[in-house]
């Protein structure tokens, strides 16, 4: 049987299923890419809930795996050379386990750093930007007399939204008609600045039907709508 017990995120959330990939996360734009993309590929894994509300996130354990104190995280009682692997950052997730199955990335080289390279740029400007929308439309920053720093985020967001519309014309997703984990990575932000954030009116979001499309065909796989409700609540 495997044993995870010289990691100690395993004593605040002990595995039942220690031979599993254990994830350790909340149903956040961030979040969910890591439950969507296991969901997609099919690898076993059992997922553990980092409550904000009780800032598990600045748990010793939490912590001993994410010095960031981020969701989400991982470990991988299978890991590389068959040892297990602790990992985070939403992004390294993604390709960690494209490559370890071979899935939702492209195999050849070029087509392999093309999806690397709008996982970063959904990394470096649309998480950020539109998580900075999100404070300022929803948040403490609406109450904010200033409107400046709120409309220069604003219109970035809308800058970053012109950039995929324009990749996504004449294309189903954003490397071509091959879904890959940019689309992972991308569309839950989507949903959520239109969503949760409750920005859509004011980035005009009416002003991108290829980002709009693309999120449809996004939140209609049925991966998705599994992935986006992990980890369940307590």
């Amino acid at each position: 049987m495997t044993d995870l017990s010289a990691f100690p995120i395993t004593k605040k959330w002990p595995a039942q299923h220690p031979e599993r990939l254990q994830l350790y996360s909340l149903p956040t734009p961030n979040g969910v890419k890591v439950s969507i993309m296991l969901e997609e590929i099919g690898l076993a894994y059992e997922a553990h809930r980092v409550s904000f509300e009780t800032h598990d996130q600045l748990s010793a354990e939490f912590i001993s795996i994410n010095p960031n104190n981020k969701i989400p995280a991982i470990l991988d009682p299978n890991g590389p050379a068959g040892a297990p692997l602790p990992l985070f950052e939403s992004g390294a997730i993604l390709v960690y386990l494209a490559e370890k199955t071979g899935k939702l990335i492209p195999r050849d080289p070029a087509g392999r750093y093309e999806a690397i390279q709008w996982l970063m740029f959904q990394m470096g400007g649309i998480g950020p930007m539109f998580g900075q929308v999100g404070f300022f439309n929803k948040f403490a920053g609406k109450d904010y007399e200033d409107k400046r720093p709120r409309d220069r985020y604003v219109a970035e967001s809308k800058r970053l939204l012109g950039v995929l519309n324009t990749r996504l014309e004449g294309r189903q997703w954003l490397l071509g008609d091959e879904y890959s984990i940019a689309d992972i990575a991308t569309f839950p932000w989507v949903r959520n600045l239109i969503g949760f954030y409750e920005a859509g009116d004011l980035v005009g979001i009416q002003d991108f039907p290829n980002v709009m499309a693309a999120l449809d065909r996004f939140l209609a796989r049925p991966a998705v709508a599994r992935g986006l409700t992990i980890p369940a609540a307590g």
